[in-house]
């Protein structure tokens, strides 16, 4: 689980823009760029390449 002072500072790669936290499916989804990117073990993987489209 991401901690709540990290979430307030992380911002999409792409846009520069907010990022929503999804626990449940351990991601941080760009509403905006309509990206999701993985958390794997507690860190956050914010590569463009390997973000997942929606």
């Amino acid at each position: 689980m991401l901690s709540k002072e990290l979430q307030e500072i992380l911002a999409c790669p792409q846009c520069k823009g907010e990022l929503e936290y999804d626990k449940k499916n351990e991601k941080l989804i760009c509403d905006k760029c309509r990206l999701k990117y993985k958390i794997k073990d507690d860190i956050p993987i914010m590569l463009i390449d390997e973000a997942e489209k929606f």
